[in-house]
């Protein structure tokens, strides 16, 4: 392990040991299928307790298919879809917010560091042509927790965002599939960054941060259940043998395992960015909010750390030939990874600069 440095994504990472014993627990017996089996059933009850509001939890396989699914409950086939134009959900899930919702229309937004600027969505809603029948209705606003360039949206930013959106007639989703490296970075409860702050629906992610694979659907309007439990089974996500799915929710929870591991992830993180900021051609370009950092590197240092072994991807593509590279940290990163990185570029930096 000493010698890894893998920072490719935290999708690389492995199974949390608290998790792979929860699935050798219910891995004995027979047990009710679809959903019926005892952990199942007590995950609404979970999931209220730790939102401190009365929910409806949705297990499904994939942070795409919870995207669409959520705001497939919020948005017509004529509705339009309020997002950051780099958000996964506008450029990444392959047209499945648009699939699932029967052909609603994402309409792409701007603002730094991945966050919608409210006053690009206030100019996107008075120009939509609400009312008017040949354009796309406005629907539903959709928040990445944290976003696609690490950052993380403060309960004010959600909670002015919201109620745009809820003046204008939308639902609220929010995209969280780093949610558990975002609630650590502010120190919030889950429901001050959710419900409290007009969120209508959540994707909780749990795969980036620890589960084999696994998201839940959250449902803080319980009223959207019903639709949704029909829809959840026409995607395919019912799934027979549920309680593989449920007890790895619960396992994640249960005594804020999903916290632990994501305070993990961010402190290493921290660590990294603020090591890469002391050497002389490094630029952070993002500040570090979560477990993702952002740097500019001269094309000498980023062939090689590649050379010497570290594996990562250039932004915001990854086959982009850019200065600037994404380095990810994981729940299960050694402490030895983030060191020899930074050794590594250190050693390179020396060498760029006795170069110049």
């Amino acid at each position: 392990m000493s010698q890894t440095m893998d920072f490719r994504s935290d999708n690389v990472a492995s199974v949390a040991p608290e998790i792979m014993a929860a699935l050798e627990r219910v891995n004995h017996g027979t047990v009710a299928s679809y959903g019926g089996d005892a952990i199942s059933q007590r995950l609404d009850g979970l999931f209220s307790a730790l939102f401190e509001k009365s929910v409806r939890v949705f297990p499904v396989s994939t942070g795409s298919v919870a995207n669409a699914l959520a705001l497939s409950v919020m948005t017509p086939p004529y509705g339009a879809i309020y997002a950051h134009s780099l958000s996964h959900v506008n450029g990444e899930e392959c047209g499945a917010p648009e699939f699932f919702s029967g052909g609603a229309r994402v309409v792409g937004l701007e603002g730094e560091g991945g966050k919608i600027a409210p006053a690009m969505l206030e100019r996107a809603l008075a120009s939509s042509g609400k009312g008017f029948v040949h354009c796309a209705q406005p629907a539903a606003l959709t928040l990445t927790q944290s976003t696609e360039w690490g950052r993380v949206y403060s309960l004010a930013e959600v909670a002015a965002l919201s109620a745009i959106a809820r003046r204008a007639g939308l639902g609220v989703h929010m995209d969280g599939a780093r949610f558990a490296n975002a609630v650590a970075g502010l120190g919030c409860t889950p429901a001050d960054i959710t419900w409290r702050a007009g969120i209508d629906a959540l994707s909780f992610g749990a795969t980036k941060n620890g589960a084999l694979a696994v998201e839940a659907i959250v449902l803080f309007r319980t009223e959207l259940a019903d639709d949704l439990a029909f829809r959840h089974k026409r995607a395919g996500q019912l799934a027979s043998k549920m309680r593989f799915f449920s007890a790895q929710l619960e396992a994640y929870v249960a005594d804020d395992l999903w916290l632990k591991l994501a305070r993990h992830a961010n402190r290493l993180a921290k660590r990294l960015g603020e090591g890469l900021a002391r050497l002389d051609g490094a630029t952070l370009v993002a500040p570090v909010e979560a477990n993702e950092v952002f740097v500019d590197l001269p094309r000498s240092m980023v062939d090689g750390l590649r050379t010497e072994g570290a594996l990562f991807f250039g932004w915001p593509e990854p086959w982009v030939d850019s200065p600037t590279i994404r380095l990810v940290t994981r729940h299960d990163m050694a402490e030895a990874e983030v060191d020899r990185l930074l050794e590594v570029a250190a050693r390179l930096a020396t060498q760029v600069r006795r170069s110049a």
